[in-house]
């Protein structure tokens, strides 16, 4: 079976016996936070009752730090189960993305046999969203997803352009759905968040645990709406109990760890730069995005090459949009990220 996404440590394993530096899954560098651990394994004797299937005190929790009524919000098995409840409840018979973008929106629409239209972002404007996405919006188009910031390009939508995409979103019937899911690794990510949109018109923000917490394994994520029918909805579209007794109590935990996110944030912010200069000395095209991975072009034999020496980038051959000789890094520690540049400075030389 062919994986679409990065972070297949196991496959790695399995094909060399050992696990890789791996850069191919963009989740925080400095792993599980300790707190989290420790309730997941005090959590661990209520393992034998179902979990809360309505999430009650992680809700609550959420909406004391989202700042929205907790009846606005719905928890998941992570995003990707958010995107496709979503998808099943609406039934778009139309829908927009950007390209690149993550795949999961697609694959979720055309589960549905949802037709989906692909807004190609421009190369020489770094695949930045413009205000020509807003013309792509019309009568007829369900749905439009927007990854802020968008992967694999790391590019930042301006808040008055989202709210510009909103507005056009309302003119013609569509819900918008904006997925916040790297957004938090800014230590500006207040200014940049839809939240303030949410009412102005049909308006979906997806958020996940699993980047900012290291928690990829745990899979929690949650929806924002202030359409609580539709959240509803996206409830009855799946099993009843999606998010586990251990997720939730690891959730409950995870917004406890604040002196966690503000190391992992200054972590980014300080060794993005370094990282870009790093692989731009090697003579590499790198966009200059905002997010906790940076996308960049290369010779299209490197991903094999690194790979055989013990390293794990997140080729984007399979990108519409994109294509072979187009990767993306994950940022990581000073000293992973150091190892990466050596690995590539030997394959490239």
């Amino acid at each position: 079976m062919q994986l679409v996404h990065g972070g297949d440590w196991a496959g790695y394993r399995a094909e060399f016996g050992r696990d890789a530096l791996d850069f191919s899954a963009n989740v925080s560098p400095l792993g599980l936070p300790e707190g989290v651990a420790r309730a997941i394994m005090a959590a661990l004797p209520t393992a034998d009752r179902y979990p809360d299937p309505l999430c009650r005190e992680l809700r609550a929790k959420l909406a004391l730090h989202e700042g929205v009524p907790a009846e606005q919000i719905l928890c998941g098995n992570g995003a990707a189960d958010l995107i496709f409840r979503l998808v099943w409840a609406q039934k778009p018979r139309r829908a927009l993305v950007t390209a690149p973008t993550f795949a999961e929106y697609a694959t979720a629409l055309e589960s549905v046999g949802c037709t989906v239209e692909r807004f190609f972002l421009r190369e020489q404007e770094d695949f930045a969203v413009t205000d020509a996405f807003c013309a792509a919006i019309r009568p007829g188009v369900d749905m439009v997803f927007l990854c802020q910031p968008n992967n694999p390009t790391g590019q930042l939508t301006a808040l008055p352009l989202v709210e510009q995409i909103l507005h056009r979103c309302a003119a013609c019937g569509t819900l918008l759905v904006v997925d916040e899911c790297f957004l938090d690794f800014l230590p500006d990510h207040a200014l940049h968040t839809a939240k303030g949109l949410l009412g102005e018109g049909d308006l979906v923000i997806l958020k996940a645990f699993t980047k900012l917490y290291g928690m990829a394994g745990v899979r929690l994520g949650y929806a924002l709406s202030a359409d609580t029918a539709l959240l509803e909805q996206m409830q009855a579209c799946g099993q009843p109990w999606g998010v586990s007794s251990l997720a939730q109590a690891a959730g409950l935990a995870a917004l406890e760890e604040t002196a966690y996110v503000e190391k992992v944030r200054a972590l980014i912010a300080e060794q993005r730069p370094r990282l870009t200069a790093g692989l731009r000395a090697l003579g590499l095209r790198v966009l200059d995005g905002r997010a906790n991975y940076l996308l960049f072009q290369a010779p299209e034999t490197l991903g094999e090459a690194l790979r055989q020496r013990g390293a794990v980038l997140r080729s984007c051959a399979n990108y519409p949009g994109l294509g072979p000789g187009w990767y993306r890094t994950a940022v990581r520690t000073g000293p992973e990220n150091e190892q990466l540049l050596k690995l590539l400075a030997e394959v490239l030389e």
